[in-house]
């Protein structure tokens, strides 16, 4: 994707599940985006980690390398840096379903 920056969204994570998938988009409490993603991987040594990052990339259409966890390791709820514009993000975010 042309005009690659790095972006920020927010990932609500669940781990031990039956799939690794990026299930859609809902707004938290302050009304803000949320990426919902189920992971496979338990969360022990970042594979759950991994997998949201695969599982992202797959969704987006871009490297792995392209999706890195920003903050929040061991929590649920997590920061993903994506290096991708800004656009591309938003037309990903756009298509998702609301969940």
């Amino acid at each position: 994707m042309a005009g690659k920056s790095k972006q920020i969204i927010a990932v609500h994570v669940t781990p031990r599940s039956g799939r690794d998938a990026v299930m859609g988009i809902r707004d938290d409490s302050n009304g803000q985006p949320v990426v919902q993603v189920k992971v496979k991987a338990a969360p022990e040594g970042g594979k759950a980690n991994a997998g949201v990052c695969a599982a992202i990339a797959k969704s987006i259409g871009v490297s792995k390398s392209c999706v890195s966890v920003y903050r929040g390791d061991t929590a649920r709820t997590k920061l993903i840096q994506l290096d991708v514009s800004q656009e591309g993000v938003q037309e990903w975010m756009d298509s998702l379903e609301r969940v």
